[in-house]
């Protein structure tokens, strides 16, 4: 099979022939049709996280496929159904987080695309007990960013309060573009802030029913109920405490981030607060997935071949996607 590896972080993805894996048990191998490209694929390629626990490595967690075999014991799935693979690859099931219904928290997980292979190939295994059915006549080039982008938008929005009636967005790509359409059809005011100087990417932001946008240095015309950062710039943490009102919640959505600068204690003064978001449960999934059968949502996607991971990394990296890159593999 065809795929895209890592040899070693801080170098470009190099394309190479590997044989086909096989699965094992509790495993599916399924048959890439699509992949997204993820800000954390970034991250673990320009070494700014942890390096991968071992190379050459196979990126890749926003995966949507077919299954082409089961390994033993799998009854979850059949032959030739349609899958997501998402970035939470698998947990032990006995630590403290495990056994309280923190399985995203887990001291022992396996993420696909860093401590597993993932989807920038034309085949890859998964455990089948964290894969999502989907459904049969769904566009895999369009469902890829749901994997990811999708998924921790919304664990980040359930966390942003039920109460969040003005909701800011902080980094107006791929998962920003997903909720905001989200939130605005559960009738709530989207706020979305951009790069200083993207006119572009207020007028998407626009587009998709926002009813502000403007750059990331500027305030909202009213204070916000809460704000979700998705752009990895530390700096916007003080300006997000600033923009939201006593109460105000503030989420940092990234799984990485340039360290927050000092700030004023009365900008979080007034029982505001601030979180981040780790990782994913699978019952995210499950109440995304169910959300989505209620609104239509339209995924803004840039199709790239296989063979051109590193430009559309590149293309993520310079913010010069709206939206979602995704890798469509033949």
């Amino acid at each position: 099979m065809k795929a895209m590896i890592l040899e070693k972080p801080g170098q470009r993805l190099r394309l190479a022939e590997l044989d086909r894996p096989n699965p094992g048990p509790g495993e599916v191998l399924v048959r890439v049709e699509a992949c997204g490209v993820c800000r954390t694929d970034q991250h673990i390629v320009d070494g700014e996280l942890p390096p991968p626990p071992f190379l050459p490595l196979i990126l890749g967690h926003e995966a949507v496929g077919r299954v082409e075999a089961c390994g033993e014991g799998v009854e979850s799935f059949e032959i030739g159904q349609r899958v997501g693979i998402p970035w939470l690859g698998g947990t032990c099931g006995q630590c403290w987080y495990c056994r309280h219904d923190a399985e995203n928290l887990c001291d022992a997980p396996s993420f696909t695309g860093y401590t597993r292979h993932g989807g920038y190939a034309q085949f890859t295994v998964a455990n089948a007990d964290y894969c999502f059915g989907l459904p049969p006549n769904i566009d895999p080039l369009h469902a890829a960013p749901l994997l990811c982008a999708g998924l921790i938008g919304y664990r980040a929005y359930s966390l942003a309060s039920d109460k969040a009636h003005r909701l800011g967005l902080y980094g107006f790509g791929a998962s920003a573009h997903i909720l905001a359409q989200l939130a605005r059809a559960e009738g709530r005011e989207v706020y979305a802030f951009v790069r200083p100087g993207d006119e572009e990417g207020c007028r998407f932001a626009v587009e998709l029913g926002c009813s502000w946008a403007g750059f990331s240095d500027e305030r909202p015309p009213r204070p916000l109920d809460a704000a979700i950062i998705f752009a990895p710039v530390g700096a916007l943490v003080p300006a997000a405490l600033r923009a939201v009102r006593k109460g105000g919640v503030v989420v940092c959505a990234g799984i990485y981030m340039s360290d927050i600068p000092s700030f004023a204690y009365r900008d979080l003064w007034h029982e505001r607060i601030i979180r981040s978001v780790a990782n994913l449960q699978r019952g995210d999934g499950i109440n995304f997935f169910r959300a989505l059968e209620r609104v239509e949502i339209r995924t803004h996607v840039q199709p790239f071949a296989l063979e051109e991971a590193n430009e559309a990394l590149e293309a993520l990296r310079q913010g010069r996607l709206q939206g979602a890159a995704v890798l469509v593999i033949a």
